[in-house]
């Protein structure tokens, strides 16, 4: 079986399979991540230069520590239930249908659902080398390793 026979042409993104570790974080901050589950659609079609995910945050669940990129811009759609927006700018509340961009060294951003319904969106980001990530409220650093793999400082 050749590649490009090994991987689908197409699926329904709800029956993709979970990403098998939550997070890369390391402790304490790793079971922060504990009430998000992602699934990462883009590598299933062997996807390289972007990365394109469908996460959902269960209640009390956050999309990632409060980051900014270096070099890598993300997307975010999203798809059911409505998060908070927190920026270092301030919050907004969002739902479905509405979308936020971030470019490269922008605003630090993160997804936290505070309702009881779950939250479903889709997230874009690109694979750009020598990216790093900066968490300002947490004193952390992320460089991204050669290996394509984040090494946190």
């Amino acid at each position: 079986m050749t590649e490009s026979t090994e991987r689908p042409l197409a699926i329904l993104a709800s029956e993709a399979p979970l990403r098998q570790k939550p997070s890369n974080y390391p402790e304490p901050f790793f079971s922060r991540m504990g009430k998000r589950r992602k699934q990462p659609l883009g590598d299933l079609f062997g996807l390289g230069n972007f990365r394109f995910n469908l996460p959902r945050l269960l209640p009390g669940g956050e999309s990632a520590l409060l980051h900014r990129h270096s070099r890598q811009d993300e997307f975010i759609y999203i798809l059911d239930g409505t998060p908070s927006l927190v920026t270092d700018r301030g919050e907004v509340l969002l739902a479905p249908g509405m979308c936020a961009g971030f470019p490269a060294a922008g605003l630090a951003h993160q997804l936290v659902n505070r309702t009881a319904r779950d939250v479903l969106y889709l997230e874009i980001g690109d694979r750009m080398p020598g990216d790093e990530g900066s968490y300002p409220a947490d004193d952390l650093k992320a460089v991204l390793g050669t290996d394509g793999k984040w090494v946190f400082l």
